[in-house]
C-alpha cells in the first residue's frame, strides 16, 4: 500500500553503487586494451570507504563476494580431470611446497630483520608466501595460459597454496592461544582431518554425482540442470569451509568430480555468468579495502615493501621453477605471475590480530603491502610475457611454453558431430575407421551413457548454444556434421555455426531435397536428404528380390540419384569458392 515502507532489499544500494561504476569505469580500461581486472580493482578503490565513501561494508561485501573465487575454483576443476591432476603431483607437492616452504622462511627473516617479534615474522612469511589463486588463474584464463607449461606450474603452486591455508591458520592459532598442545600435533591432527575430508567427497562424489545428473538430465529441463550444478558446488564448498578448509577447495573438488562425466561442456556453459558476476564482485572488494590515505602517507615504506616483496618471490619461483626442469621462459612468466600476495593475507592476519599475534599497526601496513601487491598483478603479468620473448632467440614464445596436449582433450582439426542417433554413431564410426579425431553432443542422456560406457567421445549438451560448441573447440574443428531428428533443433545448430564460425563447413542431414536446397542456399557445404536415400536403397532392395541383377539395380540408382543430386553438386560448389567469386 501507498502509506507502507519499502521493503528492505540487503546491499541494494551496494548493488547499484557497483553496476553503475562497473558499466562507467570497466568498458574504459577495456579500450585502454587492459585486463578487465584493473577496472574492478579500479571501481572497488573509487567507491570504497577510503575514497569517495559510497560503500561503508567492506566485510558483508566480501563475505558475498568470495563465492566468485569459488565459482573460479569450480571452473578451474572442470578443466581438469583425475588423470591430469596425477600428472601434475610433482609439480603440486614438489614445486608448489618448496615454494610455500622457502618463501614463508625468506620473508618471515626479512621481517623479524625489520623488528618483529619471531611470532609475528612466522605470520608474516607465511602469509605472505601464499599469491593470488583468483587473480591468477583470472589472468592466465583471460590469456588462454592455463594449458601451457607456466600455467600449469603456477596453478600447481597455487593449488598447494590453498592447501596450506589450513596448517597455517592453525599455526597462528596455536601462537595465539600458547596452548598446551605442541604445534606439530594440532598441524598433523588437522592435516589427517583434511585428507579424511577430501578422501570421503571424492568417494561419495564418484559414486552419486553422476547418477544424480543422469536423473536430472533426463528432464530435460535447464533450469533444473542448472539448480543441481548450482547445488552440488554450493554442498560440497559449506563442507569443506565447516571442516576447517576453505571452501574454494570443495569447489575445486566439485569441478574434479563434474570432469570426468559427460556433463563437463554443459555444466561449464551454466556457470559462466554467475562466475563472472561473483568474481567481479570480488575483486570489487578487494580494490575496497586499499587505504589510500594511508597509502599516501607512508607512500615510501609501502612502496618499498610492496616492490621487495615481489623481488624476493619473484626471484625464488625463478629458481625452484628451473629446479624442476621448466624452461626459462615458462620460469618468468610463473614468477611474474605468483610475485604477489593473495587474498588469503587478508584472512592469516586477520586472525594473527585477534589473537594478538601481530600488533594493529603492522597488520594494517602488511594487509595494504598485499592488497596494493594484487592490484600490480594484472599489469606486471604482461611483464612476464615480455621477458619471456627476450629469452627466446626468435622473439616468440617458446614451444616448451604453448599449450600441451592434456589426455587427448584438447582438439584441432576434427570433426564435431551434433546429434549422436542411428546417422551421427555412423558418420562416428567412419570416422573412427580412419583415425579422424571426432566429438558428440546429443541430449539424449541414456545415448550418452550408453556411448561412454563403449569409450566413444560424446558430451551431454545443446548444440543451439554457441558457448556449448566452444567447449568442444569448435574455433579448430574442420567440419561440424548435423544429424538431429528434430527439424528446428537442426536448424538452430545450423545458424549458431553459420553465425559464429561461418568458415568451418557444414555437412547437413535434412529430411527431402527441397529442404537439402535450402541449406545449401544458406551456406551449407554439402546436404544428404535422407528420404531421397531411403527410397533409392528401398527401390533397389525391391528390384534385386524381383529378379533384377545386382549390377543393374546399382547403376539404376547411381544414375537416379545423379540426376537428383545434380543442383545440390552445383550449389555445393558454389559454396566452396572463394568470397570473392560468390
Amino acid at each position: 500500500m501507498a502509506g507502507e515502507s519499502a521493503v528492505h532489499v540487503p546491499y541494494l544500494q551496494e548493488t547499484l553503487v557497483f553496476l553503475v561504476a562497473t558499466v562507467l569505469v570497466v568498458p574504459l580500461v577495456q579500450r585502454l586494451k587492459a585486463s578487465p581486472i584493473l577496472g574492478y580493482l579500479a571501481v572497488g578503490t573509487l567507491v570504497g570507504p577510503h575514497a569517495l565513501g559510497f560503500v561503508q561494508s567492506v566485510d558483508g561485501v566480501r563475505a558475498f563476494a568470495e563465492l566468485g573465487v569459488v565459482f573460479l575454483l569450480f571452473t578451474v576443476g572442470l578443466e581438469l580431470s583425475v588423470q591430469r591432476l596425477r600428472a601434475m603431483r610433482r609439480y603440486v607437492f614438489g614445486l608448489g611446497a618448496a615454494q610455500v616452504g622457502l618463501t614463508g622462511l625468506v620473508v618471515g627473516l626479512v621481517a623479524a630483520a625489520w623488528g618483529n617479534p619471531a611470532p609475528a615474522a612466522a605470520v608474516i612469511g607465511a602469509c605472505l608466501a601464499l599469491s593470488s589463486t583468483a587473480m591468477v588463474i583470472q589472468l592466465l584464463s583471460e590469456r588462454g595460459a592455463i594449458a601451457s607449461r607456466s600455467g600449469r606450474a603456477s596453478f600447481s603452486i597455487l593449488l598447494f597454496q590453498d592447501l596450506a591455508v589450513v596448517p597455517i591458520l592453525i599455526m597462528v592459532t596455536a601462537l595465539g592461544t600458547r596452548g598446551e598442545e605442541p604445534l606439530w600435533q594440532l598441524a598433523g591432527l588437522a592435516i589427517l582431518k583434511a585428507v579424511a575430508v577430501v578422501g570421503a567427497i571424492i568417494l561419495i562424489g564418484q559414486f552419486l554425482l553422476r547418477g544424480v545428473l543422469r536423473g536430472v538430465a533426463a528432464t530435460r529441463t535447464q533450469e533444473l540442470i542448472t539448480a543441481t550444478t548450482l547445488l552440488v558446488i554450493l554442498v560440497i564448498a559449506v563442507v569443506t569451509g565447516r571442516a576447517g578448509l576453505s571452501m574454494a577447495l570443495g569447489a575445486f573438488l566439485a569441478g574434479l568430480l563434474l570432469a570426468e562425466t559427460e556433463f563437463r561442456h554443459q555444466v561449464e556453459t551454466d556457470i559462466l555468468p554467475f562466475k563472472g558476476l561473483l568474481l567481479g564482485l570480488f575483486f570489487i572488494s578487494v580494490g575496497m579495502q586499499l587505504d589510500v590515505p594511508l597509502v599516501a602517507a607512508q607512500f615510501d615504506w609501502i612502496l618499498l615493501a610492496v616492490a621487495g616483496l615481489f623481488l624476493v618471490k619473484a626471484v625464488l619461483i625463478l629458481g625452484l621453477c628451473r629446479l624442476f626442469g621448466l624452461p626459462l621462459s615458462a620460469s618468468l612468466r610463473s614468477a611474474m605471475a605468483l610475485g604477489g600476495a593473495g587474498e588469503f593475507a587478508f584472512v592469516v592476519l586477520g586472525a594473527a590480530l585477534s589473537g594478538g599475534v601481530v600488533e594493529a599497526e603492522t597488520a594494517q601496513f602488511m594487509q595494504i603491502v598485499a592488497g596494493l601487491s594484487m592490484v600490480l598483478t594484472p599489469v606486471l603479468l604482461p611483464l612476464g610475457d615480455r621477458l619471456a620473448r627476450l629469452v627466446d632467440r626468435d622473439g616468440r614464445p617458446s614451444r616448451d611454453d604453448t599449450p600441451a596436449d592434456l589426455a587427448g582433450e584438447d582438439l584441432a582439426d576434427h570433426v564435431v558431430i551434433c546429434g549422436y542417433g542411428r546417422v551421427g554413431q555412423t558418420v562416428a564410426e567412419l570416422l573412427r575407421s580412419q583415425a579422424v579425431p571426432h566429438i558428440a553432443l546429443d541430449l539424449d542422456i541414456r545415448r550418452v551413457r550408453a556411448s561412454r560406457q563403449r569409450g566413444e567421445p560424446v558430451f551431454y549438451g545443446d548444440a543451439s548454444r554457441a558457448d556449448v560448441l566452444t567447449r568442444l573447440g569448435m574455433e579448430h574443428a574442420v567440419a561440424v556434421v548435423i544429424t538431429l531428428d528434430h527439424p528446428e533443433a537442426a536448424r538452430r545448430a545450423f545458424e549458431t555455426v553459420r553465425r559464429q564460425w561461418p568458415l568451418v563447413r557444414v555437412f547437413m542431414r535434412a529430411r527431402d531435397a527441397a529442404e537439402a536446397e535450402e541449406y545449401l542456399a544458406l551456406g551449407a557445404r554439402d546436404v544428404v536428404p535422407e528420404t531421397l536415400e531411403a527410397s533409392l536403397q528401398l527401390s533397389g532392395r525391391v528390384l534385386q528380390a524381383l529378379g533384377t541383377p545386382i549390377e543393374a539395380v546399382n547403376a539404376l540408382i547411381e544414375r537416379i540419384r545423379s540426376e537428383r543430386y545434380v543442383r545440390i553438386a552445383r550449389l555445393g560448389s558454389e559454396d566452396t569458392a572463394p568470397p570473392s567469386e560468390r
